[in-house]
């Protein structure tokens, strides 16, 4: 048992898109998929508990992978403070889900989505582990629970974006690099990873040397965003076109 909690991870390398990976996938999306039965099935008090176990489950989650770095000795500040994106909106979810706070949800549904998805997607910073080991697992759950929760807000509860949340959300993030850009230098860290590439393999390597890869990331911010907001609006230019004129 043991060897699935170590920080030193000597099983197989994690083998991207291999039936583990695809399994954890499956298992999420097919979360996913389920709110669209549940939506009509679902009172108000299903709906609250539903929304409990969700900030209990991502709090434990998260809180989980600070108290093994803790018991390793590999929390530091220059990489354990909640600063990413995904991160940020994981432990603002838990507010959002008790509050149902609108603003939040803005966040958690473009962040939530556009990160957790790619996180999912490639876990290049938990690469160095496989499943079921401790690192590994608690990546997939904890931003997979973050994709739940922005889809099951969505669907079940009503929330959507606007095209303002769109652009609020764009430009609070510019901000917020900027800010985080300036801590980088501060503290010696690479929250965002706009000090730097990471030192793990992720989609980054595709792009330009810093620091013009972070004008790309706008670029694919915002496409990424705006692909996110199409089904709104597209749902908004159709009931525009049914209104009499």
């Amino acid at each position: 048992m043991e060897k699935y909690f170590d920080v030193v991870y000597q099983g197989e390398p994690f083998q991207l898109f291999g039936l583990p990976h695809l399994i954890a996938i499956g298992v999420i999306s097919l979360g996913c998929l389920s709110y669209f039965y549940f939506r009509k099935a679902w009172g108000e008090r299903e709906k609250k508990r539903m929304r409990w176990a969700f900030a209990i489950a991502i709090f434990i989650s998260e809180s989980s992978l600070h108290v093994w770095s803790l018991y390793w000795g590999v929390w530091n500040v220059q990489t354990m403070l909640p600063l990413h994106a995904c991160s940020v909106v994981i432990w603002l979810s838990i507010y959002m889900l008790l509050t149902k706070n609108y603003a939040i949800y803005e966040w958690v549904y473009f962040l939530g989505l556009g990160g957790a998805m790619q996180a999912v997607l490639t876990p290049a910073d938990a690469a160095a582990y496989n499943f079921p080991h401790f690192r590994i697992m608690q990546t997939f759950v904890s931003h997979g629970l973050l994709i739940n929760i922005a889809v099951y807000m969505t669907v079940v509860e009503g929330f959507r974006p606007t095209w303002q949340s769109f652009k609020r959300i764009f430009i609070w993030l510019n901000i917020y690099m900027v800010a985080i850009f300036f801590l980088n230098i501060a503290i010696g860290s690479n929250y965002l990873f706009v000090a730097g590439k990471p030192d793990f393999p992720t989609l980054l390597d595709a792009l330009a040397p810093w620091p013009w890869y972070i004008l790309e990331l706008e670029v694919i911010g915002f496409a990424v965003f705006f692909i996110l907001y199409i089904p709104f609006l597209v749902k908004d230019l159709r009931a525009r076109k049914e209104q009499p004129a």
